[in-house]
């Protein structure tokens, strides 16, 4: 296994213009493993409920997910509802029903613990920490997090800050933490906090990687219809761990691959409800897609 996965997983439901879901597959540990099996081999730590329908699980291990850390608690799984605005940039959460997440506490599987990269979902930092206390020596450790986070449990994330190489925030969330309102004054601050590597997403405007004193800027790929954003952060997230945990190389060109493979890949997750664009999509597809990105940048002074 090259890639350890920690996070949420459970049903979605989810308005858009375009239409309504209900108890679809979700959650953040679902989309960034299940775009990261195209790169690499994935272990998923995450907790369901005696409810969970055996057919997704069925086809999380078609994608070649390892699911010895998936843990089957007693009660409901993970129920998150929201509807989005007809801009589809905003959202409004309708309901959150914790249910066995409240009481999940990631233990890993002795085979997960030697994993050489990490993604640390946005789940509470306490329990990030406790990750954190039992893998060994992994060669890159990233970080997702949330406001809700930043403004609850500011300390015990500046203690897991200081432990990961990479974090995963949108623009309102870095300002949140940085207590900047411009995006570089804000890196730079969030640097001093422990990352070496920060990505701000920004939604359908694309995604910024600091590191080093270098930004790269990723465009988001152009689409006519973009029917469920959700999780499309992770399945980014998911694109672009995949791509280093296959590459093994951590240097500026590889970064600036994985921020593309993550847009590819954030790209499909957006052209349908919950995971069912990803559940058809060909490795073809995504090298034909990357291409596009290039085409997309590339220009010449002539």
């Amino acid at each position: 296994m090259n890639l350890l996965v920690v996070g949420s997983i459970g049903f979605d439901t989810v308005e858009t213009p375009h239409g309504k879901s209900e108890k679809a597959l979700g959650g953040t540990a679902v989309y960034c493993s299940v775009a990261a099996s195209y790169f690499t081999k994935v272990g998923m730590v995450a907790a369901v409920g005696t409810d969970f329908p055996e057919q997704h699980t069925e086809f999380l291990r078609q994608k070649g997910i390892d699911l010895t850390g998936l843990m089957t608690l007693p009660g409901e799984t993970f129920h998150w509802g929201g509807r989005y605005h007809p801009d589809m940039n905003g959202r409004d959460t309708l309901f959150t029903h914790l249910n066995v997440f409240q009481d999940f506490k990631p233990t890993l599987p002795k085979s997960y613990c030697s994993a050489p990269l990490v993604f640390l979902g946005n789940i509470h930092p306490q329990l990030q920490l406790h990750v954190l206390e039992q893998v060994q020596a992994p060669k890159l450790v990233a970080l997702d997090t949330m406001n809700y986070w930043i403004e609850g449990t500011p300390d015990l994330l500046k203690e897991v800050l200081k432990k990961v190489d990479i974090l995963f925030v949108n623009d309102e969330e870095a300002r949140q933490l940085a207590g900047e309102m411009n995006l570089l004054r804000a890196a730079r601050k969030i640097w001093s906090m422990g990352p070496r590597i920060i990505v701000i997403k920004k939604g359908e405007h694309g995604a910024l990687l600091f590191y080093e004193g270098d930004i790269f800027f990723a465009p988001a790929y152009p689409l006519e219809n973009v029917v469920d954003p959700t999780g499309a952060g992770d399945t980014f997230a998911g694109g672009f761990m995949g791509y280093l945990a296959t590459s093994q190389n951590f240097d500026h060109n590889h970064l600036r691959c994985a921020m593309i493979y993550g847009s590819t890949l954030a790209s499909f997750a957006v052209e349908d409800f919950s995971i069912e664009k990803l559940r058809t999509l060909q490795e073809r597809d995504i090298f034909e897609r990357f291409a596009a990105f290039q085409r997309l940048t590339q220009f010449s002074r002539e």
